[in-house]
């Protein structure tokens, strides 16, 4: 679930002219609390389907970001001979949070925030004005 937010946030913080896709060890499933926390920012996850690591081996990328640590393994053993750079930007796992509704949205709430502050942070260049 964590890289469809991260996906998301990607495209709307660098705009169109940057190629942004994201990809799961494990093929994803649709997740209400993603959805519900990207709406409260006024975005939406795209209508493509979830893609696995393996299906994006053959485009030609410049960074790959992975955000746990089987996700950081396949992708240096996927791109070993490569000139693609790996950044791992160690993420928890919002779908192991427990306890009320409320709790649970927190989680995912401080995923997207923690995301979105790495995002700008790491790859959206500063503005000339």
């Amino acid at each position: 679930m964590r890289s469809p937010i991260a996906e998301t946030l990607a495209r709307e913080a660098l705009g169109p002219h940057i190629y942004v896709a994201s990809a799961g060890v494990m093929p994803g499933r649709r997740d209400p609390f993603v959805d519900a926390v990207l709406a409260e920012k006024g975005l939406a996850l795209s209508q493509s389907r979830p893609k696995s690591l393996a299906e994006l081996e053959d485009l030609n990328f410049d960074l790959a970001i992975t955000l746990s640590p089987e996700a950081h393994h396949q992708a240096l053993e996927l791109t070993r001979t490569l000139a693609i750079d790996v950044q791992y930007w160690p993420t928890p796992d919002p779908t192991q949070a427990t306890g009320s509704r409320e709790q649970i949205l927190t989680a995912y709430r401080e995923l997207r925030d923690r995301l979105a502050r790495n995002i700008e942070q790491r790859l959206v260049q500063p503005r000339k004005g």
